[in-house]
């Protein structure tokens, strides 16, 4: 679970008083998993619910069921409904693509785990679709003297209310507010072909969507034409940020969370604000969506990506050519049949130059590491450096105290190891399981007496990324978390792309862009701060997959001394695969 590392405080300070603004108990999964999130924490507690008193006696009203004539007469009769008519439709058919254990808006019953909770219900005073509390209501609530009051319920917030709790009312919002307000919530992403889908954390204020964005995160949208599907990673990525601003406030306090928020930034939205697409709308992107679809049914064959190593020698470097690299001169390492090789980390023995890499086997559809001696610009005498009974991948290679050790991406496993050299470059020992969590792309750097480790945790519903800095003063000592972290919610760089190295005084971060697919390209990152209390880090170079015909990804790089390394990911009909083997 990605919200592990949050549950924890280590301020000695009282808890948090926080209170929740509802429309009833039933809640939509994803919300009551934030509640959970409260109520598994050391440094915060429910101390009140306020419940919407018009959405109480709705739900309590038994309404008779209506005729099929009913409903159609009704259609006709509302011409909000006739206009957006074909989006029910699709939202109707939409349906079919909700996955059970991952669907973020199932109502869960909420009401056994906060029976221990004071409540109260308010009716509000309501201007269309604006929500204003009563003096009394103010007055109550003032008198539990919260921290934070987080809305699940209720329309839009304006008056006392605001500023009913000390640190006023925190609120989601499903979507980049730089370029979408409004809604439907991950539909226009779907829409517009935007390889990204946004959320944010904000406090609220009079003013609707310019509230204080204290933390905003971006996933991959969901190929195809689905938003049930496109709901999933953001909805369930997002929920980890309230729980990781609390934890961040009760350890650190306000200056830290109000000095770490979003900067405003102006509105870039194609509309001014989204609704409901209309019957034309959907029309002018359905139609030729659903042609291309058929289209691709019909002439397109089924495809596998496999990837390869390429290697370069001589004095250019992808480091230093500047925002377009220049990656003339790289040629391919082609794989046995049935394998690939993937995920480069180049070491250094004894004046000779190893390469290990990912060994990806079609017939089990598992890997290995395997090793190779780099001579010439080229790789002779591969050999298996590591094989447990579950996927190995990214094969982190690093020196410290005087030994070699490999932590391997075992994320299959549900664990970070480590390993130690024993015989360099084919025998390792396994040393110690670092972290248990589903983890990818750990990448280490040690320096002055400091371990630190960017580790990539997953959340399994949906795949959402998040980067996280611990450090710690021995190898296998204690992981303390940056107060950073995590670095990034962003899945155009939440991923590593190879080891951490210096050149030219400078220190990079390689990271991955897995927004339009899995490992599209690589960036080298700058790191321009890195202690126990700060990280900052500024992109560099983009190294994007249109330097080698038919390239769809090129997601890591490796270099010692002159000789770099990198991979590329090419289509293959599946049945070629076969012809591989």
């Amino acid at each position: 679970m990605l919200s592990s590392p949050y549950r924890q405080s280590e301020s000695g300070g009282p808890p948090l008083r926080i209170g929740l603004l509802l429309d009833s108990a039933d809640l939509p999964s994803w919300c009551a998993e934030v509640v959970d999130h409260i109520l598994q924490s050391n440094f915060a507690r429910l101390e009140l619910l306020v419940f919407n008193a018009e959405e109480q006696k709705r739900t309590a009203e038994t309404l008779p069921r209506r005729s099929p004539v009913r409903k159609v007469i009704d259609l006709l009769r509302s011409s909000r409904r006739r206009q957006t008519l074909l989006y029910d439709l699709y939202q109707r058919w939409d349906r079919r693509n909700i996955v059970s254990f991952g669907d973020p808006h199932a109502l869960v019953d909420c009401s056994a785990r906060l029976e221990h909770v004071e409540s109260i219900s308010v009716t509000p005073i309501r201007k269309r679709f604006v929500h204003r509390f009563p003096a009394d209501a103010i007055e109550r609530i003032r008198g539990k003297q919260l921290d934070i009051l987080i809305r699940f319920g209720f329309n839009i917030l304006r008056g006392e209310i605001l500023t009913a709790a000390k640190y006023g009312v925190w609120s989601y919002h499903h979507g980049d507010g730089t370029y979408y307000r409004g809604g439907p919530a991950y539909f226009w992403e779907v829409y517009e072909g935007n390889p990204i889908s946004g959320a944010m954390l904000q406090v609220l204020t009079e003013e609707l969507d310019a509230g204080k964005v204290l933390y905003k995160g971006f996933f991959a949208t969901s190929p195809g034409i689905s938003r049930a599907r496109n709901c999933v990673q953001p909805y369930w990525g997002a929920s980890t940020f309230m729980i990781q601003k609390l934890r961040e406030l009760h350890q650190h306090g306000w200056e830290h969370i109000a000095g770490a928020s979003v900067p405003p930034a102006p509105y870039l939205g194609k509309k001014k604000i989204y609704t409901m697409p209309s019957n034309s709308e959907m029309l002018r992107w359905l139609g030729p969506e659903l042609v291309r679809k058929s289209l691709r049914r019909l002439v397109r064959r089924p495809m596998i990506e496999h990837w390869r190593l390429a290697i370069r020698s001589g004095e250019r470097s992808v480091v230093n050519s500047g925002p377009a690299p220049d990656l003339t001169g790289f040629r391919w390492i082609e794989s046995p049949k049935g394998r690939f090789y993937a995920d480069p980390f180049m070491a250094e023995d004894g004046g000779t130059s190893w390469v290990f890499f990912e060994d990806f086997d079609y017939a089990t559809k598992r890997a290995r590491i395997s090793c190779a001696e780099v001579q010439k610009g080229e790789i002779t005498n591969p050999r298996i450096a590591l094989e447990r009974p579950y996927h190995l991948s990214y094969p982190c290679i690093f020196r410290a105290d005087d030994a070699m050790y490999m932590i391997p991406e075992t994320g299959s496993n549900g664990t970070v190891e480590l390993y130690r050299c024993v015989r360099f470059p084919d025998k390792w020992v396994f040393e110690k399981e670092l972290f248990r969590a589903r983890a990818v792309d750990t990448t280490v750097w040690v320096e002055h007496g400091l371990c630190w480790f960017f580790v990539t945790l997953q959340e399994p519903r949906g795949f959402a990324t998040q980067l996280w800095l611990f450090y710690a003063t021995a190898l296998t000592g204690d992981w303390t978390p940056h107060p950073a972290s995590p670095i990034s919610t962003d899945v155009r760089n939440s991923r590593g792309a190879g080891a951490i190295f210096r050149f030219n005084g400078k220190l990079f971060r390689p990271s991955q862009d897995c927004s339009k697919h899995y490992g599209v390209s690589f960036t080298l990152n700058e790191i321009v701060v890195l202690d126990r209390y700060q990280y900052r880090e500024m992109p560099c170079v983009t190294n994007n997959p249109l330097w080698a015909r038919g390239l769809v990804g090129t997601h890591t790089y490796s270099h010692v001394g002159q000789i770099e390394i990198i991979d590329g990911c090419v289509p293959l009909p599946a049945g070629s695969v076969r012809d591989l083997y």
